[in-house]
C-alpha cells in the first residue's frame, strides 16, 4: 500500500469532497487504486443507512429524493445521493451528468451528489454503485439515497443493496394496474404514491392496498403507503417517519443480523462473478475472439453451451458435467 493511497483514504474518511470525487471516479474506471482505497476504508463502514428509491420513469423520483435529502439536512444529518442514470451509448458515462435536477444542494457541504452510469448492468445498478455507497459510508454520510434509472422489473436488483427500498408510483399514467407488474411489489418496503393530487389518486390507492393485501409480510412488516406531492414538499415528513419505523423494526438484533448476512452473501457472489469474468474471459480471450464466438452462436454454428465450455477450456477450467 503506497503512502499516497493511504493518505487518499484518510482524506475520504475525513469527508474531503475532492478526495471522495476522485475515489468514485477511480471506482467507476475500475482502477487498481479503487480497491486499495475501499479495503482501507471498509473497517469504518456500517454506520450509514441506505435507502433505495425505485419506480417507473416519470414518477418524480428525483424530486422526491431531493426533498427527502432536504428533510435530513434539516435534521442536521449528512447525506449522500447516488443517482443511477442511463449510460451514454458513446462514452459509457451517465447521460444526466452530476444531477442537474438537484442543484439546490450544490453548495451544501453536508450533501455529496453523484450521478453514475448503469454501464449496461442488468437491473440498473453497476457494481460501482455498491462500492460508492461503501465509500460514502466511510466518509461519514449518515443517510445514503440511491435513485435508480427507472427501467421496470430489472430494478429489483436494488433490494440487494439497500437497507430500505421505496417504490414510487403515480396515478393516472394510463395503466392503473401498473403496480401489479411484478417484482416491484415484492421488494418494496414502503410504497409512495407521488403526485397524489392527480385525479384518480384515491382509486389508485385503493387498488394498491388490495394488491399489497395479498403480498406476504416480511418478518412482521407490512409495507405502508405514503401519499406525497414532492414538488410541493408534501408528505415528505410522513415518508421519513415511515423509513424510521422500518429501520427500528429491523434493528432487532436477530432480524438485522439475518438481513446483513443475506446482503453480504449476495455482495460476495456478485464480486466473485465479476472477478471470475475478468480472469476467465479477460485473461484468456480478447474482445475480438469473444465477438467471433458470439457470432458463431448467432449464426447457429455453435450452441451457447459449447461456446461457454470452450471459454472455460481456454482458462483451464473443466466443463461442468
Amino acid at each position: 500500500m503506497t503512502v499516497s493511497v493511504e493518505n487518499w483514504a484518510e482524506q475520504v474518511r475525513a469527508g474531503d469532497v475532492r478526495a471522495i470525487s476522485r475515489a468514485v471516479s477511480a471506482i467507476e474506471n475500475r482502477s487498481t487504486e479503487a480497491e486499495e482505497i475501499l479495503r482501507q476504508v471498509f473497517p469504518y463502514t456500517g454506520n450509514a443507512y441506505l435507502v433505495g428509491v425505485t419506480g417507473a420513469p416519470g414518477t418524480g423520483k428525483s424530486t422526491l429524493v431531493d426533498r427527502l435529502a432536504g428533510h435530513y439536512r434539516g435534521e442536521k444529518k449528512t447525506v449522500g445521493i447516488i443517482a443511477v442514470d442511463p449510460s451514454s451509448p458513446f462514452t459509457g458515462g451517465a447521460i444526466l451528468g452530476d444531477r442537474v435536477r438537484m442543484q439546490g444542494h450544490a453548495t451544501d457541504s453536508g450533501i455529496f451528489i453523484r450521478s453514475m452510469a448503469t454501464r449496461g448492468y442488468l437491473g440498473g445498478l453497476a457494481q460501482a454503485t455498491g462500492d460508492t455507497a461503501l465509500l460514502l459510508d466511510a466518509a461519514g454520510k449518515q443517510m445514503i439515497l440511491v435513485e435508480t434509472v427507472g427501467v421496470g422489473q430489472g430494478e429489483i436488483q436494488i433490494v440487494r443493496l439497500a437497507d430500505c427500498t421505496i417504490v414510487v408510483l403515480v396515478p393516472g399514467m394510463g395503466d392503473d394496474v401498473q403496480s401489479l407488474k411484478a417484482g416491484l411489489m415484492e421488494i418494496g418496503d414502503i410504497f409512495v404514491i407521488n403526485k397524489s393530487d392527480r385525479e384518480g389518486a384515491d382509486r389508485f390507492e385503493q387498488q394498491l392496498r388490495g394488491v399489497l393485501g395479498i403480498v406476504p409480510e416480511r418478518e412482521g412488516w407490512k409495507p405502508p403507503i405514503v401519499r406525497t406531492i414532492a414538488t410541493e414538499n408534501k408528505g415528505i415528513d410522513a415518508l421519513a417517519h415511515q423509513i424510521e419505523l422500518f429501520r427500528a423494526h429491523f434493528d432487532q438484533a436477530q432480524e438485522r443480523r439475518a438481513r446483513e448476512v443475506a446482503h453480504w452473501k449476495e455482495w460476495l457472489l456478485r464480486l466473485l462473478e465479476s472477478r471470475l469474468m475478468e480472469r476467465v474471459v479477460g485473461a484468456h480471450m480478447d474482445e475480438a475472439q469473444f465477438d467471433a464466438l458470439a457470432a458463431d452462436v448467432a449464426a447457429r454454428k455453435k450452441d451457447p453451451y459449447a461456446a461457454v465450455n470452450e471459454i472455460l477450456a481456454r482458462a483451464g477450467i473443466g466443463a461442468k458435467r
